[in-house]
């Protein structure tokens, strides 16, 4: 069975076509339970997302800031497994029809099997994978297997990449190319704006694929902004919070669901 890359493809030309970007949400699998985190896939969906990333939990997630660390470590504690990682993708697929990928380390997928991982997501409706940790020059198995069963593979760059670089990670990748932009205590949030656009520019001069922005956007203004320079806005975190914070997991659907609407009107430029 053959992935849902195109759906991927077609989804992002489709934004496009509106003359806006794509809205892409994250949310970790199994949180805050596996069936919980189903229903906050759909409900971001619902609200107004195009694509969903759905997170592998990780115990060593280097790269997520202390919001999803708490997801994950909750999902974890909970016992989720990558079989609950397809379920995910396969019910949020077909109750939605809307492309999902997975977000992963390496590690993972490593001990789980290539072969066995890609076909698996494919199996479940999945439109490929996003990768943080791989390199390029070390992907070429992985791509193959993806290649073969219609998955995309979705590399990062960031602004401390340099030009050839960049042009050497576009060229591998496949569905869109992950910018991210850290948000951090060593820049305001202004310059880290500009350091993100400035990467999206860099980036689009490598490659005709889709650049989508990752930046700590919490709010309908924030992603009007980015939406403004990049072709998909990603929100991890403040979808996550706002579970973490809601006083029932009912209220922590309703929470997604209004932020994904929120955020929505954003990349319209509706704020």
């Amino acid at each position: 069975m053959s992935g849902n890359v195109q759906l991927l493809n077609d989804t992002l030309a489709a934004a496009k076509s509106e003359g806006r970007a794509a809205l892409i949400a994250y949310l970790p699998a199994g949180f805050p339970t596996v069936t919980g985190g189903i229903e906050a896939v759909k409900a971001a969906l619902d609200g107004g997302a195009d694509v969903v990333e759905v997170g592998l939990p990780h115990s060593d997630p280097v790269l997520d800031g202390p919001v999803i660390q708490t997801a994950d470590d909750i999902a974890l504690r909970g016992g989720v497994r990558i079989a609950d990682v397809m379920r995910t993708v396969r019910e949020a697929h077909e109750a939605t029809g809307k492309p999902i990928l997975v977000m992963t380390y390496w590690n993972p997928i490593d001990r789980y099997g290539v072969e066995r991982f890609t076909a698996e997501l494919a199996e479940a409706g999945g439109a490929g994978c996003i990768l943080p940790d791989l390199p390029v020059q070390e992907s070429a198995l992985w791509r193959e297997h993806a290649d073969k069963h219609g998955l995309a593979t979705v590399f990062v760059v960031a602004p401390s990449s340099k030009d050839a670089r960049l042009a050497e990670i576009t060229a591998a990748g496949s569905g869109f190319v992950y910018a991210a932009s850290l948000m951090g205590v060593t820049g305001t949030r202004e310059s880290v704006g500009a350091q993100a656009e400035d990467l999206v520019r860099r980036t689009r001069a490598t490659t005709g694929t889709p650049v989508c922005v990752g930046l700590g956007v919490s709010n309908a203004a924030q992603a009007a902004e980015v939406a403004g320079f990049a072709d998909g806005v990603i929100v991890g975190s403040a979808f996550v919070k706002r579970m973490l914070d809601a006083p029932d997991d009912a209220a922590g659907l309703e929470g997604v669901r209004a932020l994904a609407a929120d955020l929505a009107k954003g990349v319209r430029g509706q704020a």
